[in-house]
This record gives structure tokens, sequence and C-alpha cells, in this order.
């Protein structure tokens, strides 16, 4: 995302959030929200995330009793 992307979503949930004229939209702000938080945390850099989950694929066991 540009830096002019990044800002208009930012005007955006900013009117989303404080104008009184425009009505609440909860799934536009939370998706704004959520774009903007991926470019913040560095996520658009690193891709998509892999399909088979953050251990690589390996799977967690319980130990047995």
């Amino acid at each position: 995302m540009t830096d002019d992307e990044y800002a208009r979503k930012l005007d955006e949930l900013d009117r989303l959030l404080n104008d009184p004229e425009v009505s609440m939209q909860p799934a536009r702000v939370w998706s704004l929200l959520a774009e903007l938080s991926r470019r913040d945390c560095g996520v658009e850099a690193m891709g998509p995330p892999r399909s088979h989950g953050a251990l690589g694929g390996a799977a967690v066991h319980a130990p047995a009793d």
C-alpha cells in the first residue's frame, strides 16, 4: 500500500468514526483497521500468510498420559 493509499484509508476511517453526518459502517471500519494494521505491522512486506499455519505444517500433540 502506498503512502497515499494509507492516508486515504486513515481519512476514511476518521470520517466513519467521527463525522456525525456519516452513518456507521462497522464492517468497513473493521476492514480498514485490518488493512492499516497489516501495513503498520509489516505484514504486507512478508506476503500472504502461509496456508499450513504458523508451525510450518508440524502437528502439535498433547503428551500421552
